[in-house]
């Protein structure tokens, strides 16, 4: 389970210099699409901009040839210390991510739905650890616009 968040991350990663086809902007966040590999994919940066040599951002993505939907990653603003949980928190509910240095998944793809199903129905949603110097912090997320960006991404990798 672990190898499928990192693979995805490496994806998302690795495109970076690719050609990528803009599904539309949604308030904050933005729905993209990538054809080779096809994955879709909706993101936002959180409120406040990361202070460190990397964006942070929450993403929502497809895989359609990998049967992944709606996978939730998130790229945290600062390094996780070894030993610090990462927790996502939407609306009144609270998830443990699994976590890598810099970044956070759901758990389980069930997990993924239910989380995708709080972030349509909440107004925002933070990410708090603790980072490698001690020190705790949150990453926020604006969630207008959250919930049109993840269709249009589903809608894009639709096969034709």
């Amino acid at each position: 389970m672990k190898a499928l968040p990192a693979f995805c991350a490496t994806l998302l990663l690795a495109s970076a210099a690719q050609a990528r086809d803009a599904l539309g902007m949604f308030d904050s966040w933005g729905a993209f699409r990538d054809p080779a590999p096809l994955r879709c994919y909706a993101i936002a940066t959180p409120v406040i901009a990361s202070k460190g040599g990397w964006k942070a951002f929450a993403a929502i993505g497809n895989w359609p040839d990998k049967g992944v939907r709606n996978q939730v990653h998130i790229r945290l603003s600062r390094e996780r210390r070894n030993t610090a949980d990462v927790f996502l928190t939407v609306g009144d509910r609270r998830w443990k991510l699994l976590a890598g240095r810099y970044d956070g998944w759901g758990p389980s793809a069930r997990h993924d739905a239910f989380i995708v199903a709080k972030m349509r129905a909440a107004r925002s949603m933070s990410v708090t650890s603790v980072d490698v110097n001690g020190q705790p912090f949150a990453d926020t997320y604006r969630l207008q616009g959250a919930a049109t960006a993840i269709d249009a991404a589903a809608l894009g990798c639709v096969r034709r």
